[in-house]
């Protein structure tokens, strides 16, 4: 069939969108709903991930389970917040979705909507109990990514919802090393105004005022001497 992306059918329709042939499907054979393919993932992980939410709230409503993990640790929700899937987020986290679940990589849904600069979602997140602060197998933050991709908007939302400017990462590195070494200039000056510490140093005891390129130094100098 079109857009086989799992060995198992009823994940195939809702990857495809086909929720006449799925839902007759499901009504037919109730066990369909929490099948599991190749890869752990059930017809609500593939429904989140391509988009569909017609089924996905089909699926909810028919009870499957919302915290499913597929092989790699990925809850339904981390895929639909990855995705950017405003509306399936909200259907999910209504439905008492674990907003602080973490996959193998030690990420939460909160690390991927700040990769991605998903404003909403993180917001829908952090009002749903996400922790700003969740460390990642690198002991990376949500505000670590922010800074890092320059998503400007996505550290004021962090900064708001109370993120720690001064955690430091498996390299030593805080948000604002991670800012100022990708020139991201609004978003150093943003987070060195939130309190974040132009001196404290990396492994390679680097402070971010020493991996600052251009006149970025400079600038972050003047902001803290005021």
């Amino acid at each position: 069939m079109e857009g086989c992306v799992s060995n198992v059918e009823i994940c195939n329709l809702a990857y495809n969108g086909q929720f006449e042939q799925l839902k007759e499907s499901i009504l037919a054979d109730k066990s369909q709903a929490t099948k599991i393919d190749q890869d752990n993932r059930t017809a609500l992980h593939w429904a989140c991930s391509a988009g569909y939410t017609d089924i996905v709230n089909f699926l909810l409503n028919f009870g499957v389970p919302v915290n499913d993990k597929d092989d790699a640790g990925w809850t339904p929700l981390h895929i639909a917040a990855s995705a950017g899937r405003d509306e399936i987020v909200k259907a999910l986290i209504g439905r008492e979705a674990q907003v602080n679940a973490v996959n193998q990589n030690g990420c939460t849904p909160l690390h991927y909507a700040a990769s991605k600069n998903k404003h909403e979602i993180a917001i829908m997140l952090l009002d749903g109990g996400a922790n700003p602060d969740a460390t990642d197998h690198l002991e990376s933050t949500p505000l670590h990514r922010a800074a890092a991709k320059g998503n400007l908007k996505m550290v004021q939302v962090l900064l708001q919802y109370k993120a720690s400017t001064n955690i430091q990462d498996s390299q030593g590195n805080t948000p604002l090393h991670l800012a100022c070494d990708e020139e991201r200039i609004e978003e150093a000056k943003l987070l060195v105004s939130k309190g974040a510490s132009i001196f404290t140093k990396n492994k390679e005891k680097k402070t971010p005022l020493q991996v600052a390129k251009g006149g970025l130094g400079a600038v972050l100098l003047r902001l803290v001497e005021g």
